[in-house]
């Protein structure tokens, strides 16, 4: 692949809201783990190599396990996810995967119910986020370090 150019230089002005929604999330009920799922899970759908390596590091970093990491693709077939987490993952799925039909009754109803509004819409704003994010990386062929 050519190198394409950066988004933060051609367009600093469109890049910083975004960097001000990432910061805006950290200070949500999200835990740290939480947010680093999201963005995985959402970077893998999406095919963003750069988004998937950048933060299964910071997962690691923040002490998730290998064996969770590589299990994330397959949460649906894994014990290793709480319910909290399986209903976060669900919600990155739908979300992300607008074109299919979107984030589902039954799905947002489960999330009004474990979380509540605020959390739901702290989640719901991690997913939109994230997937800003996996657009920049894969339209500018973004590559790990």
């Amino acid at each position: 692949m050519e190198k394409r150019f950066k988004m933060r230089e051609v367009q600093p002005a469109a890049y910083k809201p975004l960097i001000e929604l990432d910061n805006y999330i950290a200070t949500t009920s999200l835990t740290p783990l939480q947010r680093e799922m999201i963005k995985i899970r959402a970077s893998q759908i999406n095919g963003c190599a750069y988004c998937v390596n950048k933060h299964t590091k910071d997962a690691r970093k923040l002490g998730e396990t290998e064996q969770r990491i590589y299990l994330l693709s397959v949460w649906r077939e894994s014990p290793q996810f709480n319910e909290e987490e399986r209903l976060i993952l669900e919600m990155t799925e739908e979300i992300t995967l607008l074109h299919q039909h979107g984030l589902g009754e039954t799905v947002y109803q489960r999330a009004i119910a474990l979380f509540g509004e605020e959390k739901t819409a702290h989640v719901i704003m991690a997913i939109i986020n994230i997937n800003a994010w996996n657009r920049i990386g894969v339209s500018l062929h973004m590559q790990p370090e």
